[in-house]
């Protein structure tokens, strides 16, 4: 056994705020073979922490200096831990200590620091980087490297229960013990901050939080591996056919559809419902494996599954990593559940010529919700489909295919011609209908901003002149908004709305009276006086809001003269049949970049703030988007490809170890399926420029009449 003194002794030198993250590599370098000193902040009272500090300075060989944006002063200097570390190594003979100065996000370097070679700890290559430098100077000191490590391995929750188990024990296996204690079947683990399956084998001291059913990753993977389930089971009962997963559906589900040969009857949707059971109950492993990326495009190919390779065509990097079941191979894009076992809850239900997989949703990871009816929603798609496959593009893979050829342009301008389409055709059924408010509804960074005023101008241009009425200036007095469950104001709730006086203003501008109508102060959370207005004939009220669709927004006196829009990007064009491009992905992404753009935000702080959003419209808009008149699509075939440049370089700046990190890998990921389009092709009008910036639309306001 090496004696602590034969080590190289390292001193880690961090921010308090920072402890968390730096304990997590306090565990890696130890199984090193380091000898590791690290500032906990715990002493007994009478204890100088400054002497303490002073000592392991002295004594170390190296230093590494963990900086982050709670390590930087507002004038980008160290703070004081980390100046009187530095301080005291600055004693020392030039050569005899070595400083490493360690970024755990994107922040400023000191200009002490700026001599000395960095590492970038939120790139996982970068740690190996690390320990290379301080294995040569291990040698260059005569230190001993070599480590005989314990055979058990402790590993730590994140609620601080300890774990000991040999070293090389999967997560599975030390999680099992204790996995009736968690809110829901436990599915993957976070280890050190990095996403795993639970066949991770652990090797040296760890910190892991379990992913339950109940979390967003957890979900996802469940999903992933239910359609692999699916995939595998089809092919054994239904080889001649074709099984393409085309989208989410709102109760929880996939909508599939066979080719192939004809549609799936009720027996035989049954008896591959048994046929999936069967499998859950053998709990048969997911065998994961990586070939070259070659291998993988020739046996694809070989299949006839040419969406497959097509897609794979592409991929910058020469590997892919598959998965098989009783010997059957595909690539699923993400994480996978460790066997069949753990997909216990599904059902296959007929639907319009197709079917659905049904899932749990992530509040009840155990059930099956009731399943909708969502006519409108599905022809949306249905639509969307459609018009991709006559184009020739109904897939990631002949997308690119396209751009490579020279079609990008085509594919632009073909794209914003549909949307131009259903624009005008919208307009004429609110003329023809003689409707005298139109409702906008829709989720977050769907267009909804771009797509009123492109109709406006299509009212316009028949005759129509549309007044926007704005819903915030309706909202109660601060003190009477209602409280969500945390006790914060829930200004999303229908009741942070004065509907009565809604309901009376409106009444009164439809009839064509005089209104004064109300501005909302934000600052003080009173209403205030605003202007006074008169709709004259040939024109039309706007509202655009979340509450749009909900029928309690308008008195039954009213609701007869209103027109509703439901506005989403309802993404159709998936990676491969097996694959879908989630429509909140897309969604996600367009917000990143427009928060970036518009408000300064870092893609850490939009991603963080994306649950939250999430949870206001799986409220207040998805149970009522089939009360619409009319869905629109606002996504666009080429949009992520257009996104694509602006997006990368915001997700990567997401510093490893934060609660975001995983997301914005999983999104990383996801792009670099596709091939960039060059923004200057998309016109000024279209509602991708909404988030990409450029619009002509940005300042765009109807003139109104008083």
């Amino acid at each position: 056994m090496t004696s602590n003194n034969q080590k190289l002794r390292i001193f880690l030198c961090h921010s308090p705020a920072d402890a968390k993250k730096v304990r997590e590599f306090r565990a890696r370098l130890a199984s090193s073979g380091f000898d590791v000193r690290f500032d906990e902040a715990k002493r007994a009272a009478g204890q100088d922490r400054d002497s303490e500090i002073r000592y392991a300075v002295r004594q170390a060989d190296a230093v590494i200096v963990f900086l982050s944006k709670n390590s930087i002063t507002r004038e980008g200097a160290a703070r004081k831990e980390i100046r009187f570390a530095l301080d005291v190594a600055d004693e020392k003979p030039e050569g005899a200590i070595s400083v490493i100065p360690a970024r755990l996000e994107e922040c400023s370097t000191p200009e002490r620091l700026l001599r000395y070679q960095r590492v970038d700890l939120f790139n996982p290559a970068s740690y190996e980087k690390m320990i290379y430098t301080l294995k040569l100077r291990a040698r260059l000191l005569g230190k001993e490297i070599s480590v005989t490590p314990s055979p058990d391995v402790v590993v730590y929750l994140s609620d601080g229960r300890r774990l000991t188990a040999p070293r090389g024990t999967s997560v599975e296996e030390f999680l099992k013990p204790i996995a009736d204690t968690f809110s829901a079947p436990v599915i993957a683990a976070i280890v050190n901050s990095e996403l795993h399956e639970l066949t991770y084998r652990v090797n040296f001291e760890s910190l892991i939080q379990p992913v339950a059913m109940d979390t967003a990753d957890g979900a996802l993977i469940y999903r992933r591996s239910l359609i692999f389930l699916l995939e595998m089971a089809f092919a054994d009962l239904y080889p001649k056919g074709k099984l393409t997963i085309d989208h989410s559906v709102s109760s929880g589900g996939y909508f599939c559809q066979v080719s192939g040969r004809g549609p799936l009857s009720q027996s035989e949707l049954d008896a591959l419902a048994v046929h999936m059971r069967e499998l859950v109950e053998a709990d048969l492993p997911f065998e994961r494996s990586e070939i070259p990326i070659e291998e993988a495009v020739a046996y694809f190919k070989k299949l006839k599954l040419n969406d497959k390779a097509r897609l794979l065509a592409h991929r910058q990097k020469p590997y892919l990593t598959l998965y098989s079941l009783s010997g059957r191979r595909d690539y699923m894009h993400g994480y996978m559940a460790t066997s069949t076992g753990y997909l216990k809850w599904f059902d296959l239900t007929l639907v319009n010529g197709g079917f659905t997989l049904r899932f749990p949703r992530r509040h009840a990871p155990a059930d099956l919700q009731p399943m909708g009816d969502y006519p409108k929603l599905l022809a949306a798609f249905r639509q969307y489909g459609d018009w991709l496959a006559r184009l020739g593009i109904d897939n990631v893979g002949a997308l690119d295919d396209a751009i490579e050829a020279g079609r990008a342009e085509e594919i632009v301008l073909v794209s914003e011609a549909m949307h131009e389409r259903h624009l005008a055709q919208i307009a004429a059924q609110i003329v023809e209908r003689a409707a005298s408010i139109v409702l906008i509804a829709g989720p977050s960074s769907s267009g909804k901003t771009t797509f009123s005023r492109r109709l406006s101008i299509q009212l316009l241009a028949n005759g129509l002149s549309p007044y926007p009425l704005e819903l915030d200036n309706y909202f109660v007095p601060r003190e009477k908004t209602p409280l969500d469950k945390d006790g914060n104001p829930d200004y999303e709730a229908l009741e942070a709305l004065d509907l009565p006086l809604l309901a009376k203003d409106l009444a009164r501008l439809v009839a064509g009276e005089k209104t004064h109508l109300p501005r909302y102060n934000f600052k003080t959370g009173r209403r205030e006086a605003g202007d006074v207005i008169q709709l004259h004939k040939g024109q039309a009220l706007i509202l655009e809001g979340i509450h749009g669709l909900n029928p309690r927004l308008l008195p039954e006196s009213l609701a007869g003269r209103a027109f509703t829009i439901y506005v989403s990007a309802l993404t159709q064009v998936n990676l491969d049949r097996h694959n879908r491009v989630s429509t909140t992905d897309t969604r996600l992404i367009r917000r990143i970049v427009r928060d970036a753009r518009e408000r300064g935000y870092s893609a850490a702080q939009t991603i963080s703030r994306w649950e939250s959003v999430r949870r206001g419209e799986k409220r207040y808009i998805f149970p009522y988007q089939e009360n619409c008149d009319v869905m629109f699509n606002s996504a666009l075939v080429y949009e992520l490809s257009a996104l694509k440049p602006l997006a990368e370089p915001l997700l990567r700046q997401v510093p490893y170890g934060v609660p975001e990190y995983i997301e914005a890998k999983r999104l990383l990921a996801f792009l670099e399926w596709f091939i960039p389009v060059d923004a200057n092709l998309i016109p000024a009008n279209s509602i991708v420029r909404e988030f990409l910036g450029g619009s002509s639309l940005k300042e765009f306001k109807v003139w109104k009449r008083h």
